[in-house]
C-alpha cells in the first residue's frame, strides 16, 4: 500500500511519486530489476550530454524545461542508489572489509564536466523565469549544487555494487573519499519535504525533487574525491552503501546466486515461473444471451434503497501535478482534463470496508428494513485490502446479522454492479428477503507513480438493498448481462498488483480502449435485438431513456459512443468530479443523476459497465428517485462512527434524523 499524506497546508501529497523506493520483494532477477529501472529512471531522463546539446542549440525556452532536465538528470545519476541503499559516510579504519552486506560504489569520472556544468548555469542565469523567479532560483541551487559537484559518469553504473572486500580486490577502482565529514550536515526532514508548498503545482512538485536529491548526500561535496584503494588513508571517509531492507540484501543474493528461485521466508524457495505463450482467443460455441429478468426468475427484484460514500479528500488535477513523478513526462491539469474528462478526484483515509461499512447503514435506513430481514450481503470490489475475514463477512458482523445465506465478495473490477445485482437476483430466489449489495473501491493507495492510474482512479461506495417485489408486482430490473475474458491482451489490459511496476496498479490504455469498443458493440447489439417488454413492437434499446455507463475516461466513452451512433445527450457521466471508482462507479453516478435532477422521476435506464479482466456486463432498470438515500442521514451516521457512538443497525432514516436532533 502506498497511502497519500495530508500536509500541514491540508494539501495531499503522494510519497512513492519522489523517493524512487522499489519494491524488492517482487522482482525475481536483474533482468526485471534493469528493465523497472530503465522505464522509470531512464527512459525520460536526459544525460549530462543531452543536456549541454540542448543548451548549446538554444532548445531551452525557460527555467522550468531545464529544471525538470536538471531533476531528471539526477535521479538517473542515483537510480541504484537511491532504491537500493542507505549512505553511511564511515571512516575508512572503521569501515567492516569482509561482510557480505556492507557496499561500495564503483565509479568512473564524469568527462567533460566542466564544460557542461558551465553551461547548464550560464543558460539557466540567462533565461526568463517561467513562473516564479524567487522558487525556480531555490529549486535551481538545490539541483546545481548537486550537478556541479557530480563526480562520475552515470551511464556505466553498475546495479550491484561490490563489497568492500571485491573494491580492494580491484586495485584500479574508484570511490567516494572525503577527508572529513560532519555528522550534523544540513538535511531536510521528511516533514519539510511533505510541506514543500508553491503556488504553482509543477514548482511544488520540482521543489520536492530538489529537497530528495539533495538529502542523498549529506556531506560537504566540493571537498569530495575519487581515489582507489591504495589511496584511501585511515582517516579518510568513505560511502558506505548499506541495503535499505531485507528484501533488497535477499535480492542482491538471489542476483549473485544462480539468480533462477525465489526465497521466501522460512527458508523456502519456489521456482520463478515461465511466462507462457498466450492462445488465440476463440469465441463460444454459442452466444449468452441477455437475461430477461420479468421471464426467467419466479421472484422479482424491487430496488429498495441506494446509499453513496463519497472520499472525504478533493483530489483535483493541480494535487496530481503538485505530485508529478520524476518518470512522467510534462502534463498539466489542463491536459489531464482533456485526456480523460476528469477534474478531480475523492480520495478517502478510511479503509474500504469503514465505506462499506456507512454506505450500507445509510441504504439500510433508507429502505426500512430491518437487519434481521437481510438473507445475503454481496460486496463487489477490486481493492480489498482485507482477505480474512471478506469485507461482506466482516459488514455481516458489523451490522450484527447471526447468520445469512451468503455473504461474499466478488472481484469484477468495473462490471462490479451488473455483476453483484445478477447475484443479488439469484439469491433473491432462495431467501425470498432483502439482499444488500454493496460496492467498494479504494484505488488512492495502490497506484503509487503511475501517471495513467493516478489521473483516472479515486475512492469511494454505493450500497443498494435489493428486496422481492409482492405477489404480481413487476420488478425494478428487467435485463442483465455479464461477460468475461477477450483477447490475451485485453484480459491484461488493467493488472494490480503489477510486480513490473513495483505492485501498483497498472492501465495499459489502447488495450482497454479496444475491450470497451468490443464489449459496448456487443451490449448495443443485444439491446437492438431485444424487444421492449412494456411496448410491443419496440427494441429495448429504443425504449432507453438515460445510460449511465461505467464512469472510466469520459473522453474515451463519448468517443466510442459517438461511433456506436449514440449521441452525448444519452449519456450522463459525473466522472469529472469523482474519477473512476471501479465497481462504485455506476450507482455513484445513478445517485449523482439523481442529484442534479437528470433523474427526476422513474426512468428506465441501461448501466454497461467493463474493464479489468476483460469483465463487462449491463443492467436495464428502473429507478425512482425516491429510493435514494438523504446524504444528511449518510452524514449522521459517519459522524456516529467517529465519534464512537454508531446508529443502531436496521434504524430507519427517521429515527436516525431524530437520535440526532435533526
Amino acid at each position: 500500500m502506498k497511502p497519500f499524506v495530508v500536509n500541514r497546508h491540508g494539501r495531499l501529497v503522494f510519497p512513492a511519486n519522489f523517493l524512487g523506493e522499489l519494491d524488492f520483494s517482487v522482482l525475481e532477477s536483474l533482468d526485471q530489476f534493469t528493465a523497472v529501472i530503465g522505464r522509470d529512471f531512464e527512459a525520460k531522463a536526459p544525460t549530462g550530454s543531452d543536456i549541454l546539446s540542448r543548451v548549446e542549440s538554444g532548445g531551452y525556452p525557460r527555467r522550468f524545461e531545464l529544471l525538470r532536465d536538471l531533476g531528471q538528470n539526477l535521479y538517473w545519476a542515483n537510480r541504484y542508489s537511491i532504491t537500493m541503499f542507505d549512505r553511511r559516510p564511515t571512516r575508512w579504519r572503521d569501515l567492516a572489509k569482509r561482510r557480505p552486506d556492507v557496499f561500495l560504489p564503483v565509479l568512473t569520472p564524469w568527462e567533460d564536466s566542466e564544460r557542461k556544468v558551465a553551461a547548464v548555469e550560464q543558460t539557466f542565469r540567462a533565461l526568463p523565469p517561467t513562473w516564479d523567479a524567487k522558487a525556480e532560483d531555490t529549486i535551481f541551487d538545490l539541483l546545481f549544487d548537486l550537478y556541479r559537484t557530480k563526480l562520475y559518469h552515470a551511464t556505466e553504473l553498475p546495479p550491484i555494487k561490490p563489497t568492500v572486500a571485491e573494491f580492494l580486490a580491484e586495485p584500479d577502482a574508484l570511490t567516494f573519499v572525503m577527508p572529513a565529514y560532519d555528522p550534523d550536515y544540513p538535511v531536510f526532514t521528511t516533514e519539510q519535504i511533505l510541506d514543500a508548498n508553491e503556488d504553482v503545482p509543477e514548482l511544488e512538485a520540482l521543489m520536492r525533487w530538489a529537497m530528495v536529491l539533495h538529502n542523498q548526500y549529506p556531506w560537504d561535496r566540493s571537498r569530495t574525491e575519487l581515489r582507489g584503494p591504495a589511496e584511501i588513508g585511515g582517516d579518510d571517509f568513505v560511502v558506505a552503501f548499506h541495503p535499505r531492507n531485507r528484501d533488497v540484501m535477499a535480492f542482491i543474493e538471489r542476483v549473485k546466486s544462480t539468480g533462477t528461485t525465489s526465497r521466501h521466508p522460512g527458508g523456502m524457495s519456489a521456482a520463478v515461473p515461465a511466462r507462457r505463450t498466450p492462445v488465440e482467443a476463440v469465441a463460444p460455441a454459442a452466444p449468452y444471451p441477455p437475461v430477461r429478468v420479468r421471464e426467467a426468475f419466479a421472484v422479482q427484484p424491487k430496488l429498495a434503497a441506494l446509499a453513496i460514500v463519497r472520499g472525504e479528500y478533493v483530489c483535483d488535477n493541480t494535487d496530481v501535478i503538485r505530485n508529478a513523478s520524476f518518470s512522467w513526462s510534462p502534463m498539466s491539469a489542463d491536459d489531464i482534463r482533456a485526456k480523460t474528462g476528469i477534474e478531480q478526484r475523492r480520495y478517502t483515509s478510511r479503509e474500504p470496508e469503514q465505506l462499506a461499512i456507512h454506505a450500507a447503514s445509510a441504504a439500510l435506513a433508507k429502505s426500512g428494513h430491518a437487519v434481521e430481514e437481510i438473507g445475503a450481503v454481496l460486496v463487489s470490489t477490486c481493492t480489498s485490502n482485507r482477505q480474512i475475514p471478506s469485507i461482506a463477512c466482516w459488514l455481516s458482523g458489523e451490522l450484527g446479522l447471526r447468520q445469512t445465506h451468503a455473504s461474499v465478495d466478488m472481484v469484477a473490477a468495473c462490471a462490479g454492479l451488473p455483476y453483484g445485482m445478477s447475484e443479488a437476483i439469484r439469491q433473491l430466489q432462495e431467501v425470498r428477503r432483502p439482499v444488500l449489495l454493496v460496492c467498494v473501491e479504494k484505488f488512492s493507495d495502490k497506484i503509487g507513480a503511475v501517471r495513467t492510474s493516478r489521473m483516472i482512479f479515486g475512492d469511494g461506495a454505493a450500497a443498494m438493498v435489493i428486496a422481492p417485489t409482492a405477489d404480481g408486482q413487476t420488478g425494478d430490473v428487467e435485463v442483465l448481462q455479464t461477460y468475461a475474458s477477450g483477447p490475451h491482451s485485453e484480459v491484461n489490459s488493467i493488472i494490480w498488483p503489477n510486480s513490473e511496476f513495483d505492485g501498483d496498479i497498472t492501465v495499459y490504455g489502447p488495450e482497454v480502449k479496444a475491450l470497451v469498443q468490443r464489449y459496448l458493440m456487443q451490449m448495443l447489439g443485444e439491446l437492438g435485438a431485444e424487444p421492449d417488454p412494456d411496448e410491443e413492437g419496440r427494441t429495448l434499446l429504443e425504449s432507453i431513456e438515460l445510460i449511465v455507463p461505467h464512469q472510466a475516461n469520459k473522453t474515451m466513452i463519448l468517443n466510442l459512443a459517438g461511433k456506436a451512433g449514440l449521441s452525448a445527450d444519452q449519456l450522463y457521466f459525473n466522472v469529472e468530479r469523482m474519477g473512476n471508482v471501479s465497481a462504485a462507479s455506476i450507482p455513484i453516478a445513478v445517485y449523482d443523476a439523481v442529484r442534479d435532477a437528470v433523474i427526476t422521476g422513474p426512468v428506465r435506464v441501461f448501466a454497461p459497465g467493463f474493464g479489468a479482466g476483460a469483465v463487462g456486463g449491463y443492467a436495464v432498470m428502473r429507478i425512482d428517485p425516491a429510493i435514494v438515500a438523504d446524504e444528511v442521514v449518510l452524514d449522521l451516521l459517519q459522524d456516529a462512527d467517529r465519534a464512537g457512538a454508531p446508529a443502531a443497525a436496521g434504524s430507519t432514516s427517521d429515527d436516525i434524523r431524530a437520535a440526532f436532533g435533526e
